[in-house]
């Protein structure tokens, strides 16, 4: 069965001149609202490293790329971005100082990193996880509950931003593999439930998970680079 090729990009959060200058009007207005630096840096290098990716993937020139952002499912503006007329899907995700895009040909991709961080890990688990993946995760030492935790969400993110639900589909509805073991779809309930569906974890490096999910039963080929550091 032929692999289906996807392209991962990884790039630090900066908010430079020649980035903002690929910004439309809407992405415009929208980076102006951002108050924080860091927010504004993150939406921009999203869109930057989106625009150069899909540039070298469809040959287009950068400055000539526009998205679409119409939800699949209520054709609302609230949809994740992607390139009119073109066959590439794309995903972009970012948390700290992590911002990343994947791409595909021919079918539909979701890309999800989260940063480990201080938040009440068991009681988020009560609110995203299954009742055998609770138990998964209560059984790891202490210092990997965080660890394992932003696993199971950037799993289950990247699935339903594949899909285009994002967080409107309840994530208790999806189980998947612990998280030491391979990324894998286990169950899906519910309305927004797809297969088949292929999972694999990215190396956003220390202090950070995530996933790929690309809906296909095709294997997998996937090319990750740079930024990691």
């Amino acid at each position: 069965m032929d692999e289906i090729e996807c392209t991962v990009r990884w790039a630090v959060p900066a908010d430079e001149p020649e980035m903002r200058d690929l910004l439309d009007g809407p992405e415009r207005e929208r980076y102006a609202r951002f108050r924080r630096p860091e927010d504004k840096a993150r939406f921009v290098t999203g869109r930057f490293l989106a625009r150069t990716a899909l540039a070298e993937a469809t040959g287009l020139a950068p400055e000539a790329i526009r998205f679409i952002t119409g939800c699949p499912h209520c054709g609302g503006p609230h949809g994740k971005p992607r390139l009119h007329g073109h066959g590439v899907d794309f995903s972009l995700s970012h948390s700290g100082d992590r911002v990343v895009v994947a791409l595909a040909e021919g079918v539909e991709v979701g890309v999800d990193v989260e940063r480990e961080s201080d938040r009440d890990v068991r009681r988020l688990a009560e609110m995203v996880l299954t009742e055998p993946e609770r138990e998964t995760l209560a059984a790891l030492p202490p210092d990997g509950l965080r660890r394992g935790f932003v696993t199971y969400w950037s799993r289950k993110e990247a699935l339903l931003k594949a899909t285009g639900h994002g967080l409107a589909a309840p994530m208790t509805g999806i189980r998947v593999s612990g998280p030491d073991e391979p990324a894998e779809v286990l169950a899906w309930e519910g309305e927004a439930a797809v297969a088949p569906v292929r999972l694999a974890d990215l190396r956003p490096g220390p202090g950070y998970a995530a996933a790929l999910a690309v809906l296909t039963g095709r294997p997998l080929a996937v090319s990750e680079g740079p930024a990691p550091a």
